[in-house]
């Protein structure tokens, strides 16, 4: 049986960024195909990083630091269609030594239904020697928005 998962309110923030479907998110089956909704997720953390946190990427590359994915559990509810407007909700599920848990849900708003949601689980690493490393005081701080 799938996990539930609903965005658990916390000490973080939840942001939302919008997107519309693309042609070339289409599958054969005449929806969204399952991989692009990582694809979202992962748009919109980018822009709240920087929107939101005042910490973009670039931030993080220019110190020679990089965040990875390194686990994703989603649901897949509904379908998305061409051209369908989606609200992406993010927010930090949980800080770790040496990462975060990012909680999310997709929601198509001509429906006002979750099409999707699921947690990502992310570890910063090191992008000299592409190992795991300490998340910062600095970066705790600015994510505790």
């Amino acid at each position: 049986m799938p996990k539930t998962f609903t965005l658990e309110k916390n000490q973080y923030s939840i942001f939302e960024s919008e997107l519309r479907v693309r042609p070339d998110d289409i599958d054969m089956f005449n929806h969204v195909h399952n991989s692009k909704y990582l694809d979202y997720v992962l748009a919109a953390r980018y822009e709240q990083m920087e929107k939101f946190y005042g910490m973009p990427w670039e931030h993080f590359t220019q110190q020679g630091l990089g965040w990875v994915v390194s686990h994703v559990d989603i649901n897949f509810k509904r379908p998305l269609l061409m051209n369908d407007l989606m609200l992406i909700r993010t927010g930090i599920l949980a800080m770790h030594d040496k990462g975060c848990s990012v909680q999310f849900e997709i929601i198509n708003q001509k429906t006002g239904k979750i099409a999707s949601d699921g947690v990502f689980d992310y570890v910063l690493i090191d992008l000299n020697t592409g190992r795991g490393t300490k998340v910062s005081a600095e970066m705790i701080k600015a994510y505790s928005i």
